[in-house]
């Protein structure tokens, strides 16, 4: 009979919280004045890790809650980590970290965890069914320094070892969170400690693998001689012990502890520049487990580890610095890694594109950015300008009518006139764009600051960055490099703010336009360096254009998201015969339109012949019938593949 596999490959148990970065590098934290919010802790960041690599990770912990608490659970689930076992803790507080990074071998840490959330778990917590239903248990020796934490971090793993299951122990020594340093010291990685010592060991006799640098083998086997550690672990474990170390790579011990190291795999390290050591020990044992619970051999384990170490290492952040499995294997495939790694602008991209939030085959799209048509209308019709903002939240509701909660739909608002829509489309599940550009501008401008980053630090980062240029490839090179200057700009500071950015192309009128105008365009923005996550496009009713617009993004970023068609106010009928063209394609996911679906309604709504409920039921059926035109011409189609084209 055989078997069925384990629904989860790992259970983490332990620490979850908020890391808040200091985003000025080379200075005090008495100095900082930024903070970046990541989510954090040992556990929670392996978990992360586990599941960005390909297996099932779930995390057993408490939250507060609170807005941090909210943050955690959904930002497991944006990852894929299962939080059933996030429970909410209504008397604590989420734990806090302040984080910096002073200099290449500084990194200082401030834990606010006074009677936090995460350390008030106790055996009540833990399901043991759950935990048994898990290829693997990981413990974490910070939850040991409290007795409740200590016990159900205990029943979890009785609970493995009598299912047949393995126990993960990951030593992770903070001295800070056993009160042996003062609050200030809290990248403080060793102080030798009998009672702390006595703790730990009193877990290591049911695991089958136990992790930790060679300080934290100190501090468990109560010596600071490495060779005297280890075999004072051994002598209490048959675990298989893997001992970091750092930049040489690191150690694994199946069996005896020799001083000629007899039986060890020894893996080095991978020669990178180093940036930020937090978090990199937690990526070493996502990768490591993406080996050693598939039974690759412990090279290939260590060999993952220490890749992911050494990729964590060169970033910012801990945990949205984890690699993912395509990332992880382009890596390995790299005979000779950047040693400024953080400047592969290839591994980086791959890193961006494949940690995005969400997948999309199908996009359709409210477009309500328009800021220049809305003060024509109103200024035609004598209406008062402070109305816009009412019809574009109107448009929103008409938004949520149509989808339910379904978040394959989006709008496009802008902070001017949208901005109170903006604010209540927090609340809703949908895809999110902001223009930047100053409407109708050529040479492209930006409606900010100069400097747009500046701008762009000041927006949710579910706000996806909209930019409209007018570009054709064969425009005055003066002109063409102006409008690729901005757009560099733009794609830089969009990377940097860690916001998604729509690039939309629209020929200027009166050019000469073919089957291969807008391919030529893409591929030259592709040669720049530009890579934007989605791309929105005329309407083109060509085939072979749309051959070469996808063969164009295809052959330059098979990351993209895809494409979105604009409407420029075209008549229904003329757009729903562009959609049975274009829904051919798989590039084309959908379409983001605007004035052919509110212009008619916003001149009744302005002139007073339709009341709210009106506008809202007469937007929300243009918008119905125009995603179902979309949905016949993509069911319809007979998906036909990319033309590669010359480069």
């Amino acid at each position: 009979m055989t078997h069925a596999a384990p629904p989860l490959d790992l259970i983490t148990i332990g620490r979850a919280g908020v890391d808040l970065y200091g985003q000025q590098v080379g200075g005090r934290l008495e100095d900082m004045g930024s903070f970046a919010k990541y989510i954090g802790g040992s556990p929670t960041n392996t978990a992360i890790g586990a599941a960005r690599l390909g297996l099932a990770s779930a995390l057993l912990t408490r939250v507060g809650s609170d807005h941090m608490g909210r943050f955690i659970r959904e930002q497991l689930q944006r990852e894929g980590v299962e939080v059933r076992g996030v429970l909410d803790d209504p008397e604590r507080l989420t734990a806090l970290v302040l984080l910096g990074i002073r200099d290449r071998d500084t990194f200082p840490l401030i834990f606010y965890r006074e009677n936090c959330a995460d350390m008030a778990l106790d055996e009540g917590d833990v399901d043991e069914a759950w935990v048994a239903s898990a290829r693997a248990v990981l413990i974490n020796g910070t939850h040991l320094s409290q007795p409740g934490v200590f016990a159900a971090s205990m029943k979890a793993a009785r609970a493995a070892k009598a299912a047949g299951r393995r126990v993960v122990f990951d030593i992770d020594y903070r001295p800070v969170l056993w009160g042996l340093t003062g609050r200030d010291q809290g990248e403080n990685r060793f102080v030798a400690a009998a009672a702390v010592t006595a703790q730990l060991q009193a877990a290591v006799a049911l695991c089958d693998l136990i992790v930790g640098t060679e300080e934290e083998f100190h501090i468990l086997g109560g010596s600071t001689d490495t060779w005297e550690a280890l075999r004072a672990v051994r002598a209490k474990t048959g675990a298989l012990l893997v001992a970091k170390r750092g930049a040489e790579g690191c150690n694994a011990y199946p069996g005896a502890i020799e001083p000629d190291a007899a039986g060890a795999v020894m893996a080095r390290g991978f020669p990178v520049e180093v940036f930020n050591v937090l978090g990199a020990g937690d990526a070493f044992m996502a990768g490591f487990l993406r080996g050693w619970l598939r039974d690759e051999p412990l090279a290939q384990c260590c060999a993952r580890a220490n890749a992911c170490g050494a990729i964590v290492v060169s970033r910012h952040g801990c945990a949205p610095a984890m690699p993912t499995g395509r990332e992880l294997d382009q890596f390995l495939a790299t005979k000779a890694p950047m040693f400024r790694l953080r400047n592969d602008a290839e591994l980086e991209h791959v890193h961006w594109a494949t940690t995005r939030d969400r997948h999309y085959d199908e996009l359709t799209i409210l477009a309500m950015d328009h800021r220049s048509q809305f003060e024509e209308l109103v200024q035609e019709l004598g209406a008062d300008a402070s109305r816009i903002q009412a019809f574009k939240t109107l448009a929103l509701h008409a938004v949520d009518r149509v989808a339910r909660g379904a978040p394959r739909f989006g709008v496009l608002l802008d902070g001017r006139y949208g901005f109170d829509a903006l604010a209540e489309a927090a609340d809703h599940p949908y895809w999110i764009g902001r223009p930047i550009e100053e409407p109708k501008s050529r040479p492209l401008a930006f409606e900010c600051s100069p400097d747009v980053a500046t701008e762009l630090t000041e927006w949710p980062l579910n706000h996806v960055v909209k930019c409209l240029v007018y570009y054709h490839p064969d425009d005055a090179a003066d002109l063409r490099e102006r409008q690729e200057r901005q757009l560099l700009r733009l794609f830089d500071a969009c990377r940097k703010t860690r916001h998604e950015m729509l690039l939309e192309v629209i020929l200027p009128a009166g050019t000469a336009v073919d089957s291969q105008t807008v391919a030529r365009a893409i591929r030259r923005l592709y040669s720049l360096g530009i890579r934007p996550d989605w791309w929105k496009l005329e309407p083109a009713t060509d085939p072979h254009a749309w051959h070469n617009i996808e063969a164009a993004i295809l052959n330059n970023d098979p990351c993209c998201r895809g494409v979105v068609l604009l409407g420029l106010s075209a008549p229904e009928e003329e757009l729903v015969a562009s959609f049975e063209v274009a829904a051919t394609f798989d590039i084309v996911k959908g379409f983001a339109v605007g004035r052919t679906i509110f212009n008619s309604v916003a001149h009744e709504w302005f002139s007073d012949r339709m009341d709210d409920e009106a506008a809202t039921e007469a937007l929300a059926v243009k918008l119905s019938a125009l995603v179902q035109a979309w949905r016949r011409a993509r069911a319809g189609a007979r998906p036909v593949g990319a033309v590669a084209t010359a480069e």
